[in-house]
């Protein structure tokens, strides 16, 4: 398990594409129920790190009566958040180490497949420092179950290992919590299925819609698109396995 942020990844290059092969469908919202729940965040202030195009931010506001900032590192992302979202969502560009926000502003954080592209400790320091006193950092990220299943590692043989190497365990991440300064850390897991037509998962991969495809070689991306053009199922059975973690500032 590494804390660094991983090199050298375009997500302008998907910026404008990236809800529609990124999408998980009927079980997004789910999953957004259970970080709403764990983290309380009702109608709270919340800084959305890591915001993307703003798919959580919008449910916030629409969903659950939270004032939301989203703040994103890549431009990209930034400007197409800045149609998807209703009005009063405000929207920065920023990284998660550098948070371009006043010491106690929010009263909530969250975060959602972020972990594994900055410097943790560094994130979790700015986070600190920008939730008020009691306020709360709500996450949600894949468990190591999620990869070990994963059903394009049998097509990309280096996808377990490599993503491991970039996630926390939910052991790793419990500790670098408590060891970052938070308290009342707890995590919950979550399981999710889906069905997913043979088209969506070859467009998808076609789209290098996970950030795990920049960090393999040419060679076994095209091995393995190649495979899965020949192997794959009318209808793929996925198994999502994520980890809702929350700690108190």
């Amino acid at each position: 398990m590494s804390s660094s942020p991983t090199p050298d990844l375009d997500f302008g290059r998907i910026a404008s594409r990236y809800d529609e092969l990124r999408n998980i469908g009927e079980n997004w919202p789910e999953l957004v129920d259970v970080l709403v729940e764990e983290g309380d965040l009702r109608g709270r202030r919340v800084l959305d790190v890591g915001s993307g195009t703003g798919r959580l931010a919008t449910l916030l506001v629409e969903r659950y009566s939270c004032k939301v900032w989203g703040v994103d590192p890549e431009p990209g992302m930034v400007e197409v958040a800045r149609g998807n979202v209703p009005p009063g969502v405000g929207l920065k560009g920023g990284r998660a180490e550098d948070l371009p926000f006043k010491n106690g502003w929010f009263e909530r954080v969250t975060m959602t497949l972020v972990l594994q592209l900055v410097d943790r400790p560094k994130a979790y320091a700015e986070i600190l420092r920008v939730l008020q006193p009691g306020g709360r950092l709500a996450l949600a990220t894949f468990d190591y179950a999620h990869f070990e299943r994963y059903f394009l590692g049998g097509y990309f043989p280096s996808f377990e290992a490599l993503d491991k190497e970039r996630f926390p365990s939910a052991a790793e991440l419990e500790d670098e919590l408590r060891t970052a300064g938070f308290t009342d850390v707890r995590l919950r897991r979550l399981t999710q299925r889906e069905s997913v037509d043979r088209e969506t998962v070859l467009e998808r991969i076609r789209g290098k819609h996970i950030s795990t495809f920049q960090l393999i070689s040419d060679d076994e991306y095209r091995s393995g698109l190649e495979r899965a053009e020949r192997e794959l199922p009318d209808v793929l059975e996925n198994v999502l396995e994520w980890i809702v973690a929350v700690g108190t500032r």
